[in-house]
């Protein structure tokens, strides 16, 4: 269904347009986790799940797939199930391919990344100057962060971090609709050399691309 599957793609690019893994903590403060996070992972890889609940708390709809990123600007977040898309930031525009509607859409990064969820995964901007953070109190085994974007038009009321062992667990993003995308972050290997060729997306023959 076309009209379903653009309803995924655009919270998949609304909520992601923002890594990696460092040494085990011993129940470190959430806060110091994810700022050695962010100083110590030029690039990792790894899995996610993705949930997107109503407010009555059931799932409206749900997918997973993997990711990679390499900083400075470059990420893959590639959905495979229930339908493949892709989102590739190659450091000056981000694309985006849904393979079903067979159609590309490409926007500078410079418009894209700032004040957003993927920023505080793949991002190199200063996370405390475009977000208040405070630690929240632990629960479900995880050290907790609440992000709320400083800007007025970041689409988003607040992201909620979870970690342990230095690692990102889960992302919670809640919009001004009452829905919350859940996100899962598994198998992450961090400081490797991604393939160049995974931050690079040329359109297949014949697909319609729509620059924005």
């Amino acid at each position: 269904m076309p009209g379903r599957r653009r309803c995924i793609a655009a919270l998949s690019l609304a909520v992601l347009l923002a890594g990696g893994v460092f040494a085990p903590a011993v129940r470190a403060a959430a806060l110091a986790q994810l700022r050695t996070f962010l100083a110590e992972t030029r690039a990792a890889r790894g899995e996610f799940t993705q949930k997107v609940m109503r407010v009555d708390g059931s799932v409206a709809e749900s997918g997973s797939g993997d990711f990679a990123f390499a900083r400075p600007g470059r990420f893959r977040w590639e959905v495979r199930k229930p339908f493949e898309q892709l989102l590739v930031a190659d450091g000056q525009r981000l694309w985006f391919y849904d393979r079903d509607l067979n159609q590309a859409t490409v926007r500078p990064m410079s418009d894209s990344l700032v004040s957003t969820p993927a920023a505080i995964l793949f991002g190199d901007a200063d996370l405390e100057r475009d977000f208040a953070l405070r630690e929240l109190a632990p629960r479900d085994g995880l050290e907790w962060v609440e992000a709320l974007p400083r800007s007025k038009e970041a689409g988003f009321e607040r992201i909620t971090l979870g970690m342990r062992d230095g690692l990102p667990v889960t992302m919670q993003v809640a919009d001004a609709f009452g829905r919350t995308t859940v996100f899962g972050f598994q198998a992450i290997v961090r400081n490797g050399a991604p393939a160049p060729e995974l931050f690079r997306y040329v359109p297949p023959k014949g697909v319609d691309v729509v620059e924005q």
